[in-house]
């Protein structure tokens, strides 16, 4: 087996894995303390890639692109918390999802109302446009910068959770809201910071990917329910177990569908093994789901509770 070729797809599972983290990280938060089934999530991973690609194309730079569409996706959550989703934090999962549900079909028709149908690209700058060589290993650097943010993002995540007052609150609300509240904490005000953390972490997550497969209507449709199995698979409501279980599952799903056709093409054609493949890679991901609730329901890392 070519060992460059292991590398680059070791490195395509990395760059997956930590997409896959950024949306389920504010996931596994939001589920995880307040108790929200949120299928609108997948909505602020959209709407990051085309609010990043109007400002980009409009100001013809993607970095002041990046930090329009952040500080919009933050007012954006902040403002659908506030209408729709602090209502909901009383109510039934059933209720949440279907309401959820509905924010995903506002978003997607608002966006095809501002942007049109069709999707935005998003050109790189020429400093991210370029390669770096490692010996006969050849990586894009953008690919490289996607790692690092997202590698960047889950030490932060993991320093405000564990490390800092604020991330003592967002545990102790976790773990026993009603007391968090007896001592004078405005858990309302808690619950619209964690949801805002984890909507711009999934617009990020939408941003970086964006100039790679462009901004698209319904984007993160395809992946929220990966970013649910992450979560569950982690530990619902755990930083570390959504990062090492987003990891797992972006190399599951990069190794089967560059290598399993080799494998099925020993007992099946050709061009069967290369069809299999990678709906073989996505079984696995739902296959290590059902053996983690069966051996370990709580999931790999779950959070610490009293």
């Amino acid at each position: 087996m070519d060992f460059t070729l292991v590398l680059t797809q070791a490195i395509n599972g990395l760059q997956l894995g930590i997409l896959l983290f950024l949306l389920s990280a504010g996931l596994t938060l939001t589920f995880g303390i307040m108790d929200l089934i949120n299928l609108a999530h997948a909505s602020f991973y959209m709407l990051g890639a085309f609010i990043c690609a109007a400002g980009t194309l409009y100001f013809d730079s993607f970095f002041i692109g990046v930090a329009i569409a952040i500080v919009i996706t933050a007012v954006l959550a902040l403002a659908v918390e506030k209408l729709v989703i602090a209502h909901l934090y009383v109510r039934d999962h059933l209720d949440q999802l279907l309401a959820t549900f509905g924010l995903i079909l506002i978003a997607d028709t608002g966006v095809h109302l501002i942007w049109g149908p069709a999707g935005l690209a998003i050109p790189l700058p020429p400093v991210l446009q370029g390669q770096i060589s490692f010996g006969e290993l050849v990586v894009p650097v953008y690919r490289l910068v996607i790692i690092a943010v997202g590698l960047l993002m889950a030490a932060g995540l993991y320093w405000l959770v564990n490390k800092t007052r604020a991330g003592m609150l967002i545990r102790a609300g976790a773990s026993n809201r009603q007391m968090l509240s007896s001592l004078g904490i405005n858990v309302q005000v808690l619950f619209s910071a964690v949801f805002v953390i984890g909507a711009v972490l999934a617009g990020l997550g939408g941003l970086l990917i964006a100039p790679i497969t462009e901004a698209s209507i319904g984007m993160g449709n395809d992946i929220i329910i990966t970013a649910f199995v992450v979560i569950i698979i982690g530990g619902i409501g755990s930083i570390k177990g959504a990062f090492v279980a987003a990891l797992i599952i972006g190399f599951i799903d990069t190794f089967g569908r560059a290598f399993l056709d080799t494998l099925f093409a020993f007992f099946m054609s050709v061009e069967s093994a290369e069809t299999a493949a990678p709906a073989v890679s996505a079984i696995l991901v739902y296959v290590l789901m059902a053996l983690i609730l069966v051996w370990r329901p709580q999931g790999l890392f779950p959070p610490k509770l009293r």
